[in-house]
């Protein structure tokens, strides 16, 4: 389960309990325990909420979460509800979020909501949500509700124009890691998992009543002209100065992991010569001993002269390179955008000319 707690950036995994209370109750009529998800969809009421949500609580990079609360029905998730989680710091030592997350969702069942675990929303800065953090939060949801979701908000491309809401999953490979908690070089290898085979993306369909789509229809005949055209404005934001710097950051770690995986590669290599030299010593020995008659010497344990190195783990690794696309994707889109808008003024100026 997911908590809330100021500055930490990320979800915790110290409230699992909630989310197993909720285990295996999320099914809508029709649903099946086997059943794969498919489709989210989300109603309106609940992107409103988790929008406002960050504009009260978030500020710059500060990270807001919160719980979806809804059903499945056979192969689609339905996100009818959700909650945040209230800000605290790590002083509140009576705060206890287990506690109140299931007070929350008794309080929803007593008025007849939708009150059934089925994941859980946090924001992000720049597209920054690849963590090990996320991960393990994931994890624990996937582990005791299986169809849940994460939905990652990112308000500074929101702001941009368009709504930035996904949901993600762990895949199957990476979920059947997690449970082993072997993160090892072979363990991965054999596991075949890369950071493109880390989560999925599930579809999302934004559900409205009838009643608010006649009401969306109206705002918009009655909004400005004078809006829209700032979509068209040429002018480049810092959002591409800032995802870039971000991009190269996180280009550095991964160097800096190379070069650790690097150095684990020769003092490996180092050590395996090693001991061959000295089992060539040892059987040199022996046969001098051999041919002088007397006993050969007593085998030793190799593992404890050669005790082996401690391989790093890849998980970081992989978080790194997802992270990386992440952000790659992010700037292709930003300017894709741009560079069709420079490309449509440069043709209506050679149409003037």
């Amino acid at each position: 389960m997911a908590s809330r707690k100021e500055g930490t950036g990320s979800a915790s995994t110290t409230s699992t309990s909630a989310a197993g209370a909720a285990s295996g109750k999320g099914k809508g009529k029709g649903g099946s325990g086997d059943s794969a998800v498919k489709q989210v969809q989300i109603d309106g009421l609940v992107v409103l909420k988790i929008i406002k949500h960050y504009q009260e609580e978030g500020q710059g990079n500060e990270v807001v979460q919160g719980v979806l609360l809804g059903l499945v029905v056979e192969d689609r998730l339905e996100i009818t509800n959700c909650f945040p989680f209230p800000q605290h710091t790590e002083d509140d030592a009576d705060f206890d979020e287990v506690q109140y997350q299931m007070e929350m969702m008794r309080s929803l069942r007593h008025v007849n909501i939708d009150h059934l675990h089925v994941g859980w929303y946090q924001s992000t800065y720049y597209g920054s949500f690849v963590t090990r953090a996320l991960l393990d939060s994931q994890f624990s949801y996937q582990h005791a509700i299986e169809e849940s979701v994460v939905l990652i908000y990112d308000p500074i491309k929101t702001a941009q124009g368009s709504l930035s809401l996904k949901a993600y999953r762990l895949t199957p490979k990476l979920m059947e890691v997690c449970k082993e908690k072997d993160f090892s070089p072979e363990a991965l290898k054999k596991a075949n998992i890369t950071f493109e085979h880390m989560f999925e993306e599930v579809p999302i369909i934004i559900k409205n009543s009838h009643l608010i789509n006649v009401l969306m229809w109206e705002l918009e005949k009655k909004s400005a002209v004078a809006d829209k055209h700032e979509l068209l404005s040429l002018a480049s934001s810092n959002h591409l100065g800032k995802s870039l710097q971000l991009l190269m950051d996180r280009v550095d770690e991964m160097s800096q992991d190379i070069v650790k995986y690097n150095t684990y590669m020769r003092n490996t290599s180092k050590q395996q010569q090693q001991k061959h030299q000295y089992q060539q010593r040892r059987q040199q020995e022996n046969q001098q001993r051999q041919s002088r008659g007397e006993p050969p010497l007593p085998e030793e344990d190799m593992s404890k002269l050669f005790k082996p190195l401690q391989p790093p783990a890849r998980m970081d690794s992989l978080l790194i390179a997802g992270q990386i696309n992440t952000y790659c994707q992010n700037i292709k889109e930003f300017t894709a955008q741009n560079l069709g808008k420079l490309f449509m003024a440069q043709a209506l100026q050679e149409y003037n000319n």
